[in-house]
C-alpha cells in the first residue's frame, strides 16, 4: 500500500509543477492549496532535496522549486524515494541476499511480474501527464 509520505509527495511536486514560475514557492502555499499540514510537508522536503528532485531557498522570498522540468520526474521515482523498496516481498528488495527458496518457489514469478508491472505502470507517468489529466473533484492522489 502507498502510503501517505508517497501520495503528499507526488502532490506536492505536481503543485510545483503546476504553479512553477522561475521563483520559489513557499511550503505555506503548497499547504494550504493541497489542504496537507505545513508541518508533515516539512517533515517530506528534506528527503526531496537530498535527492535532487527541489531546490530550496531560506528568508524571505524562500520557498522550493522543480529541478527538472515536469516531464523528467516519474511517479517511481518519487515513489520509491518516498516509500523506499516497494518490492511486494522481501526476496525482490534491491540488495536482498539471494533466498534459499528460489529455485524451487512456485509463486516468485508471480511476485516479480507484479513488481514489473508496477513498476512499468509508475515509471510511465509523469508529473507532466498528471498536468495534462483533467480535474474531478473526486480525484485525490
Amino acid at each position: 500500500m502507498i502510503s501517505t509520505k508517497g501520495r503528499y509527495s507526488i502532490r506536492i511536486l505536481l503543485d510545483l509543477a503546476e504553479h512553477r514560475n522561475g521563483s520559489y514557492i513557499p511550503m505555506k502555499d503548497v499547504a494550504a492549496r493541497q489542504n496537507i499540514s505545513l508541518k508533515y510537508i516539512e517533515r517530506l522536503m528534506p528527503a526531496l532535496k537530498a535527492a535532487g528532485l527541489v531546490d530550496s531557498v531560506h528568508g524571505i522570498g524562500g520557498g522550493y522549486r522543480l529541478t527538472r522540468e515536469p516531464d523528467q520526474y516519474t511517479l517511481w521515482e518519487i515513489l520509491r524515494l518516498a516509500e523506499g523498496d516497494l518490492a511486494p516481498v522481501a526476496c525482490l528488495q534491491s540488495g536482498a541476499a539471494p533466498c534459499a527458496r528460489a529455485a524451487d518457489c512456485r509463486t516468485l514469478s508471480v511476485w516479480d511480474g507484479y513488481y514489473k508491472l508496477s513498476r512499468d505502470y509508475f515509471s510511465g507517468i509523469t508529473l507532466a501527464d498528471l498536468m495534462r489529466e483533467p480535474r474531478t473533484s473526486d480525484y485525490v492522489i
